[in-house]
């Protein structure tokens, strides 16, 4: 509820798979983070919510309409979840769950031709609606040219792609600028005008807290009509102790004019509550910027449902 008016909502980053799927450093990383008495039998957790049955929990506790489960593969870093196993637990709750696929790099000389054609595949899937990146996790520069088949794919099938941007705290990832700067991104994204880039976490550093790239991506979506912008994660409790950033972000959104560019979205659901809490942060920072009702109804699922081409649905 927003001003006493219910809003549909859209939350488009949510990881499924397995938790063996994910490198030990990252479990422990992830595990961590799960407050008690969760933090006991931390697999057990995860199992529970990384499953298509445990995301429709999750979203049904929060009031949310759709969740987008997230392919991953990174297996230097946070892991592999497939395409596979994302097209399944869509298929379990079709008319709750879309899809995002992915695609293997690390061997891209040999096998990039291959992926590419894996990845065109995935994107027929029935309720598979665009493609997920995270060049600091997959470990491929945001500027390589090698890898712009991949934008002409989402482009030509209509399908937008989501990349992580900014640095990232899970082991294993490459930090260097190109890997996590968006302005690295700026050749793709004037090359390929018919692609939707979706710049996830909007460039935030989560290993310092702070801002980060925020600028540079408020730069790109003013600058490009095919750049959006997606806040997840970065207004969490972990990653946003005092409650600071999230409402910046969310201020500075509505004042340059890009209300109708931004995409919600939590990086959940990694423990139990998680869904919710982040979308009333959300809505919080919203509302301490004075959005509108229509304007928080584009953040939520207006946009998402306008950009992917789908009918939302309110619970």
């Amino acid at each position: 509820m927003y001003r006493e008016q219910r809003v549909p909502v859209v939350d488009m980053h949510l990881h499924q798979g397995e938790w063996q799927g994910v490198p030990a450093s990252t479990q422990s990383l992830l595990a961590s983070r799960f407050p008690f008495p969760f933090n006991l039998n931390p697999e057990q957790t995860a199992s529970g919510v990384l499953s298509a049955e445990g995301i429709v929990a999750e979203l049904d506790a929060a009031g949310i309409s759709h969740g987008v489960l997230l392919a991953v593969y990174a297996p230097r870093s946070v892991g592999v979840a497939t395409n596979e196993s994302m097209v399944e637990s869509v298929g379990r709750a079709p008319t709750r769950l879309w899809g995002l696929a992915s695609l293997r790099v690390d061997a891209w000389e040999e096998n990039g031709a291959q992926e590419l054609a894996r990845l065109e595949r995935a994107l027929g899937e029935p309720g598979v609606v665009g493609v997920k990146l995270a060049h600091t996790h997959m470990h491929f520069r945001m500027d390589d040219p090698r890898y712009y088949g991949i934008y002409e794919i989402a482009g030509a099938a209509g399908k937008p792609v989501y990349l992580h941007s900014g640095p990232s705290p899970f082991p294993g990832t490459n930090q260097k600028p190109p890997y996590t700067d968006p302005a690295f991104l700026e050749e793709a994204i004037a090359s390929y005008p018919e692609t939707t880039f979706i710049l996830g976490h909007v460039g935030y550093d989560f290993i310092n807290k702070e801002l980060g790239a925020f600028e540079t991506c408020v730069s790109l979506a003013l600058a490009y009509e095919n750049v959006y912008l997606e806040p997840s994660a970065l207004g969490s409790a972990g990653s946003d102790p005092t409650d600071e950033n999230l409402p910046r972000v969310m201020k500075r959104i509505r004042e340059a004019g890009l209300v109708d560019r931004v995409i919600y979205g939590s990086d959940g659901p990694q423990s139990p509550g998680f869904l919710g809490e982040y979308l009333e942060r959300t809505v919080r920072a919203m509302a301490a910027a004075d959005y509108t009702v229509d304007e928080v109804r584009a953040v939520l699922s207006g946009n998402f449902e306008r950009v992917f081409k789908v009918e939302v649905q309110a619970l």
